[in-house]
């Protein structure tokens, strides 16, 4: 009994041996731990200058034309042929015909009207030579400068209120006034261009019976343009009136234009909190409707630094480089260009990024890039 037990117990000692051997083995063949270095990063910056920089605001907007007229018919009737075609790009010059709307029954009701009124005023003669002898000349005159192929001549003043009323009692005054609205309503039926132009759109053709408040086309002035600008309306008081602008054609790379501001409206945006400023330009090439950009010289911001916008974080901070490692500093952003920002707040000689590397923090261990 005593010999069992003592051989169970060896064997356990020596099973126990062998693991702990085991285990000695592999643990001897792991290798040592190396010690993780950091990793130093090259950056590309540039060497801060502060000086008076000019903040230039770059705009973009649409070109129209100053003058234009918008076309609508006030009258009913059949589109007759005018002096030019009627169709999008046709020229015209000042006083022209633009549209021509049939007036036949029109003006043949407007001339009953006038012999009308010659009768009513033949038939007044008699008594006017009798009662009012001092105004039977001026009467008379009117009656012989009465023509009905003519606008009517101007009404004889009355003497005094007895003639007015006698005037009035014969109905000429009321024929009269109606006769001059006909003609006024008779003048609609032809639409003559205000300006040397070119019609930009057209809507009818001749032949098309055309019905009052119906949109006809457009007529603009091709000589004068205006553009329409955005602005913030943080710079609106750094801009006036007569101020000189750079515009350029958006589509167009040889095209640019000397501008001028025109007026600015008073109004703010609610959504873009922008204004918008009209530029007035004139040229070649201008084109209603083609986009342009446009350069105001706003004002100097003194003591700036024009940074690339894609080192800008959280609005107002930068990274640069002291002593080889990555110092985040808060400076004060002046304007926003479009690829570009002006900040107030680096000191001359600061080495400010010119690009953000990847997975930067305060702290990071850099080394500039020197171009050999």
């Amino acid at each position: 009994m005593v010999r069992k037990i003592i051989v169970v117990v060896v064997s356990i000692a020596i099973l126990a041996g062998a693991a702990f051997l085991k285990i000695t083995l592999e643990d001897s063949k792991k290798s040592p731990v190396k010690k993780k270095e950091k990793q130093i990063t090259a950056v590309f910056t540039e060497a801060v200058q502060n000086a008076t920089l000019p903040i230039l605001m770059e705009v973009t907007g649409t070109i129209q034309a100053k003058n234009r007229v918008e076309l609508f018919a006030e009258v009913q009737g059949v589109m007759t042929s005018s002096s030019g075609s009627f169709k999008a790009g046709e020229r015209y010059s000042n006083g022209s015909s633009l549209v021509s709307i049939n007036s036949e029954v029109y003006r043949a009701g407007l001339m009953a009207q006038k012999s009308t009124l010659q009768n009513l005023v033949t038939a007044a003669l008699a008594d006017i030579r009798l009662d009012y002898p001092d105004s039977f000349d001026r009467w008379s005159g009117f009656l012989s400068q009465l023509d009905l192929n003519k606008p009517l001549p101007e009404l004889p003043q009355h003497a005094s209120d007895k003639e007015k009323m006698f005037i009035t009692g014969r109905n000429i005054y009321t024929t009269y006034y109606n006769i001059r609205n006909m003609e006024l309503t008779l003048s609609k039926y032809n639409l003559t261009a205000p300006f040397d132009g070119i019609l930009t759109e057209a809507l009818v053709t001749a032949g098309t019976l055309v019905r009052p408040g119906q949109k006809l086309g457009t007529f603009i002035q091709p000589t004068t343009f205006e553009m329409e600008a955005p602005v913030s309306s943080s710079m609106v008081a750094y801009l006036k009136v007569g101020q000189k602008v750079d515009v350029m054609s958006t589509n167009r790379k040889d095209a640019s234009w000397k501008g001028t501001i025109s007026r600015i409206n008073s109004i703010v945006n609610t959504a873009t909190q922008t204004v918008n400023v009209y530029i007035q330009l004139s040229g070649s090439n201008i084109d209603e409707g083609m986009y342009a950009t446009a350069s105001i010289s706003a004002t100097r911001a003194d003591n700036s630094f024009e940074i690339d916008r894609s080192i800008l974080f959280d609005k107002n901070q930068v990274y640069v480089a002291k002593d080889s490692v990555l110092i985040q500093k808060t400076i004060d952003p002046v304007y926003h260009n479009e690829k570009t920002v002006l900040v107030q707040g680096l000191e001359n000689g600061e080495q400010v990024l010119t690009k953000m590397p990847p997975g930067a923090y305060p702290g990071m261990k850099i080394s500039i890039y020197e171009e050999k």
